[in-house]
């Protein structure tokens, strides 16, 4: 972990990749006063340039120049899961610390790869989702910590629907190695879990694939048929190393489309919000007839708020909330999930994570704490 530098004031920020994830990162990151946003690379050249018009950010062109700008400390990147891995390694080379999408990797080793690189550079390589530093994921982890349901036992967590295909112009990504809904939805999930239990030990899982091939409902490509590749239907049993457990279902193969997160405590059962959202309202049921409803507290800003943790971090000297540590152990439990899914047996987890400290319920990402005098 990197201390403290000697740089102050903002801290300058590149995105690499202005798909259409970066829309929402932007609108966020160029209105945290603590980031200056500086440049905008794409293979698409005109896009970046595009995308920077739009929202006032000075610099576009090529990953080369974004990476020669000695003011940019913190790369973004929002490539597609396959690159990266190799993304990010460029940025580390040439001096920047990280912030990527998910997932971290699409397999343990260069997940490794990327982390062993990071700690030699002395850089961080911080990762999405960023959800849980969300008022809804956050003030469920403060009532757990609080008691308020006793001593958490389990959760229960559901991912239910028929897929993206029905209405994704271009799905076929989704239904290939690095997503399917395990990979695509679950980083939020087990995250979340992460968060409320601690690391996960063990696993046990039964996974299928409904259909060898899907059809395209909507778009320029309507009725073109892709293959599915990755199982589309995961049902997990987590094992904690603090002793917890939690029942997980991630599934494209189901007409209901629905969501749940429940954690059972000793003393009462709490509903915590979507993990693919930053706010929600939480309810505790603590007998039939005693439920109570509780407005989450915290910031509700969404995807590009782990930019400016990140960037709070580096300046503290600290440990950032969304490490790579943290994603590569997620991707460590997704990765077991599938083996142990497909050969039918348990399969220990070997990586592990220190969790770090809940987020103070008066956190504000849009206060400017870096700024000369602050």
């Amino acid at each position: 972990m990197s201390a403290a530098g000697t740089r102050t004031g903002r801290v300058g920020v590149g995105l690499i990749g202005a798909g259409v994830i970066s829309t929402q990162y932007l609108e966020n990151l160029t209105a945290f006063p603590d980031l200056d946003v500086r440049f905008i690379a794409d293979i698409d050249e005109e896009r970046a340039s595009s995308q920077a018009a739009a929202f006032g950010v000075p610099g576009s062109g090529s990953v080369a120049e974004l990476l020669a700008d000695d003011a940019i400390e913190i790369v973004v990147n929002l490539t597609i899961p396959k690159v990266h891995v190799e993304v990010a390694l460029q940025a580390l080379a040439a001096g920047k610390h990280v912030w990527s999408e998910k997932p971290f990797s699409l397999d343990r080793e260069s997940g490794r790869e990327l982390l062993d690189a990071a700690h030699a550079a002395g850089l961080r390589v911080a990762t999405a989702p960023d959800t849980f530093l969300g008022a809804g994921i956050q003030s469920a982890r403060r009532l757990v910590e609080s008691g308020a349901i006793g001593a958490p036992l389990t959760a229960l967590t559901l991912m239910q629907s028929p897929g993206p295909e029905s209405w994704h112009p271009n799905p076929d990504f989704l239904f290939q190695e690095g997503a399917g809904p395990l990979f695509d939805i679950g980083p939020y999930y087990i995250t979340t879990l992460v968060q409320l239990f601690g690391p996960v030990a063990k696993v046990s899982a039964v996974v299928s694939k409904a259909r060898e091939t899907r059809i395209i409902g909507s778009g320029p490509r309507a009725g073109e048929e892709f293959t599915v590749t990755v199982p589309t239907h995961v049902s997990a049993l987590y094992e904690f190393e603090n002793g917890q457990t939690a029942q997980c279902v991630f599934s494209f193969d189901s007409k209901l489309s629905r969501t749940q997160f429940e954690v059972a405590g000793a003393e009462g059962t709490l509903v915590v919000p979507d993990p693919n959202g930053f706010d929600g309202e939480l309810v505790i049921h603590r007998s039939r007839d005693e439920v109570e409803t509780i407005p989450a507290h915290g910031s509700t800003t969404s995807r590009g708020t782990g930019v400016l943790e990140l960037a709070r971090a580096i300046r503290a000297g600290r440990p950032e909330r969304a490490s790579g540590e943290q994603a590569y152990h997620v991707l460590d439990v997704m990765v077991s999930t599938i083996e142990a899914g497909t050969s039918g047996t348990p399969v220990v987890i070997e990586s592990t994570v220190t969790v770090a400290p809940s987020l103070p319920e008066d956190w504000d990402p849009r206060a400017a704490t870096l700024a000369p005098g602050a």
